[in-house]
C-alpha cells in the first residue's frame, strides 16, 4: 500500500499509526478506535487536499 500513496495518504497514515498506539495505550476497544480514526483520517485527509490545492493555485 505504502508503494503506491502519494506523500498525503504517506502523511495521514504516519499520523494515524500513532494515534492507534496512543488510544491503545488508553485502553480503548478496537472497534472505538478504528470508528475515531476513520474520522480522523477523512478530516486530515480533507485538509491535506485543500492545503495541496491552494500551494497549486498560488
Amino acid at each position: 500500500m505504502r508503494d503506491y500513496a502519494n506523500i498525503n495518504q504517506l502523511i495521514c497514515l504516519s499520523n494515524m499509526e500513532s494515534i492507534n498506539a496512543m488510544l491503545i495505550n488508553d485502553g480503548a476497544p478496537q472497534s472505538e478506535r478504528l470508528i475515531k480514526l476513520n474520522k480522523i483520517a477523512i478530516q486530515q485527509m480533507r485538509v491535506l487536499e485543500e492545503t495541496e490545492s491552494r500551494k497549486l493555485l498560488k
